[in-house]
């Protein structure tokens, strides 16, 4: 039986999207069937992060409503065996998903894929509610400015419901000499977010070329970020995987 991940932030910006597509395309390298699922309603853009905009032609709620079965709505990524997609609708909000409605559709997710990201929009109104409604852990993800981190503080009480252990964080796009000069170390996010850590990812500035060439960032020869989302992946795993060094 796979497990369903909801990934999170209190703010927009944090890398959210291309956190649940990169480890999902991550799992996939390691050989687990994955399902990256969008659950920003209206405004979803996980299709792009993943380079499978011209492929989603279904999304959930099609698959909630009867009109296809969850492998026809599913797109699988021609470019890495075993990731597939299923995409949010634009043509409804978040308020006008019955809410619960994915809790409906994981069982048959769980029964078939081995894990979901499902890639919640930011904030904590409806479409975070139904994004980790039914999820079984969670993942904050925060960048090291104190603005994320009061947002990630707040994101973490929302999501009491989770047993210890299955709430994790997630510092992204760090940035060595920007923490010093800020007197920031990750030891003090961890701290801020009063969460266990489950990876660091520095501050790539080769990841929008690779995004806006449609090219998958762990599917190229990258070895700075792409190595935080392999690790990542391997922890999800319950691997020993030694946390990156940020240069």
């Amino acid at each position: 039986m796979g497990q369903a991940i909801a990934v999170v932030s209190g703010k927009g910006g944090t890398g959210k999207t291309s956190f649940t597509a990169n480890v999902g395309m991550a799992l996939a390298q390691l050989g687990r069937k994955t399902l990256c699922l969008d659950c920003d309603v209206g405004l979803r853009n996980l299709d792009i992060a993943m380079a499978l905009t011209d492929r989603a032609m279904m999304d959930f709620t099609d698959v909630l409503a009867g009109s296809c079965t969850l492998e026809e709505a599913a797109v699988p990524h021609p470019g890495q065996k075993d990731l597939y997609l299923l995409t949010a609708p634009t043509r409804i909000g978040a308020a006008d998903v019955e809410a619960g409605a994915l809790e409906k559709l994981l069982p048959a997710i769980r029964e078939r894929f081995d894990y979901c990201l499902i890639d919640a929009p930011a904030g904590l109104g409806a479409g975070f509610q139904l994004a980790v409604g039914g999820a079984d852990r969670a993942v904050v993800v925060s960048t090291t400015d104190e603005s994320s981190l009061r947002d990630a503080q707040r994101t973490v009480m929302e999501l009491s419901r989770f047993p210890n252990g299955h709430v994790h964080l997630v510092v992204n796009r760090c940035r060595k000499k920007l923490m010093k000069s800020l007197h920031l170390t990750v030891d003090d996010a961890i701290d801020a977010a009063g969460l266990p850590l489950l990876g660091i990812i520095p501050e790539d500035e080769t990841m929008p070329l690779y995004a806006g060439r449609g090219i998958a960032l762990l599917l190229s020869d990258n070895d700075c970020a792409a190595r935080a989302y392999r690790n990542i992946a391997r922890r999800l795993e319950g691997r020993r995987t030694p946390m990156m060094k940020i240069r």
